[in-house]
């Protein structure tokens, strides 16, 4: 007489045909290692910055005479964020968008549905996203950010010598990738808010760019800690040696700061990934 086995419980199958969050990682890097404009954004970044490093360098010891007292004593009280800070804008902007297509381009192609289908929870899909596309940014934000200093410190050692060694110094250069890292994260998350590409682009890059230089200038100390909190300016603040003359936050309070931006909008994006339409 023959046994019968009873199949297994749906429950118990999905269980074991669900995706973990190795394989979603591992999924979502194949999917950015294919987009050959991604991989060769990321490379030219990483050329752009250094040589535009070694230009603003070069420049700045070869005007230093007719620059004012000011900008000489900046120079040399924290040589580290003028090295760091010649090539990090561009950085930045790159970051930003590449940030917000991640994530936004797949809803322009259809392509989420495909992710979503595989995932029906979809929370853990923005998490592998975000998680491969962090550390992706965080290794080209290192390598940037000691490329640029290797680069940098022995142009200006006549001027404002600075090494590795010195106080503040390893932190600053360590926490531009960290800074780099986190800022694609907020734009990531703006992608999945928005969730258009070019709207998603316009609103990071005019935060970034827009928002934070006119919140400067606002009146009084309430503008002040305005600007001090925006979550560009506050993360900055990592990439400094020291503290300077009028800063609100350190570098650790202002990561901190940009890291529960980051957090918060990640947050909101769940949120709106589980109860909206792909």
């Amino acid at each position: 007489m023959t046994t019968l086995t009873a199949p297994a419980p749906a429950s118990a199958a999905e269980a074991q045909h669900k995706p973990s969050l190795g394989r979603l990682m591992l999924s979502e890097w194949t999917k950015i290692r294919s987009v050959r404009s991604t991989v060769w954004s990321l490379a030219i970044l990483v050329v752009v910055s250094l040589i535009f490093t070694a230009l603003f360098m070069q420049m700045g010891v070869a005007n230093w005479d007719k620059s004012e007292p000011a900008q000489q004593a900046a120079m040399r009280i924290d040589p580290t964020g003028t090295i760091l800070g010649s090539g990090i804008l561009l950085s930045q902007l790159a970051v930003c968008v590449l940030g917000v297509m991640v994530i936004a381009s797949e809803y322009s192609t259809g392509m989420i549905r495909a992710s979503l289908l595989a995932v029906p929870k979809r929370v853990p899909v923005l998490a592998a996203k975000g998680a491969v596309f962090g550390l992706l940014v965080l290794v080209v934000g290192e390598v940037t950010a000691f490329g640029s200093f290797l680069i940098g410190a022995p142009i200006l050692k006549e001027k404002a010598p600075v090494a590795l060694s010195d106080p503040g110094v390893l932190r600053a250069v360590a926490g531009t990738g960290l800074y780099l890292a986190l800022l694609g994260l907020f734009a990531l998350a703006v992608g999945a808010i928005i969730r258009h590409t070019a709207a998603s682009i316009t609103g990071v890059i005019g935060f970034v760019l827009v928002l934070t230089p006119m919140a400067a200038l606002l009146p009084g100390k309430a503008g002040t800690y305005v600007h001090a909190y925006l979550p560009t300016q506050a993360g900055f603040m990592m990439t400094q040696q020291q503290s300077r003359v009028g800063d609100v936050l350190g570098p650790w309070q202002g990561i901190g700061v940009l890291a529960l931006w980051t957090a918060a909008l990640l947050a909101v994006a769940a949120v709106l990934l589980r109860r909206r339409d792909a």
